[in-house]
């Protein structure tokens, strides 16, 4: 009677998922935070990965790792293969029709700019749920589910929503003592943390030469910076698109009207076109209208 081999054993899919993240981004602790897994998850895989095919992937030292040179001519391949995975999770989740649209975006811009049109967006199809992950970069979208990215960059790409324009704002009752830039020098100036050239990007511009230095709190979180500007707590330079709702309201004001246009834009891409029907094509016409 016939007798059936057994089975060669295939190499595990998250083992070779681990050494290409490791060793495109090269490390354990960065591949761990794409993958989201812990670092040492990472090096089990790998481990186990370098123990069944009989060759160490990794030169291992205190300060890091580095590939070996079999690791490093077949990286290529493997990148280009879980990049066409990716796609094609991407193609599968759009054939499926779902009513889950998933973006990612900046910190600031979800609180500040996207949050508050989606009660629009709710009204208009209560069929679609709209999920937001903030992020401070923006994710690969060949291996991220993300259906959306909306972030600011320069290198275009997508479409745009929103210019970068800047310039102070501040809180009415502080306007008042603000007559020209100068006058900055006896207030509170708020920074943050992420966007720390902005002031010198806005002095520089409307008094060439100006070496001013911001003297306040700094700030985390963009969000949080606008709060306590409208609090009172000082002067802070504002993103058009993120202060806009507040300078409608009145709750900020611009002291003075010297603005800044930088170099990015605030623009909204995916990682392939979105049929215009679709809940994610519906969102983006909604968005960028």
């Amino acid at each position: 009677m016939p007798v059936a081999p057994p089975p060669l054993k295939g190499l595990p899919l998250n083992a070779l998922r681990a050494f290409e993240a490791a060793a495109r981004l090269g490390g354990f602790s960065a591949a761990a935070v794409e993958l989201g897994v812990t670092a040492g998850a990472v090096t089990a895989h790998v481990k186990a990965l370098e123990d069944a095919l009989g060759a160490p992937l990794f030169e291992r030292f205190a300060k890091g790792v580095r590939l070996t040179p079999l690791a490093s001519r077949v990286l290529p391949e493997f990148s280009d293969a879980f990049d066409r995975l990716g796609l094609a999770v991407h193609a599968l989740r759009a054939e499926a029709a779902p009513k889950t649209v998933h973006i990612a975006a900046l910190p600031a811009v979800a609180q500040l700019w996207l949050s508050p049109r989606l009660p629009a967006i709710r009204r208009a199809a209560p069929e679609i749920t709209i999920s937001i992950t903030a992020m401070e970069a923006p994710p690969d979208l060949k291996r991220a589910a993300f259906d959306l990215n909306l972030f600011y960059r320069e290198d275009g790409g997508g479409q745009e929503v929103a210019a970068d324009e800047i310039f102070p704002v501040c809180a009415p009752d502080l306007a008042r003592h603000l007559s020209v830039p100068e006058d900055l020098a006896g207030v509170a100036c708020l920074t943050d943390s992420a966007w720390r050239e902005d002031w010198a990007i806005w002095a520089d511009a409307v008094r060439p030469g100006w070496k001013f230095v911001a003297k306040g709190p700094v700030f985390s979180l963009y969000a949080l910076a606008v709060e306590e500007t409208i609090n009172g707590a000082g002067v802070l330079i504002g993103h058009s698109a993120l202060v806009a709702q507040h300078l409608e309201s009145g709750a900020l004001v611009a002291p003075f009207a010297e603005k800044v246009v930088l170099g990015r834009t605030l623009r909204l891409w995916s990682v392939r076109p979105h049929l215009p029907k679709s809940a994610a094509g519906r969102v983006t016409a909604w968005l960028t209208a």
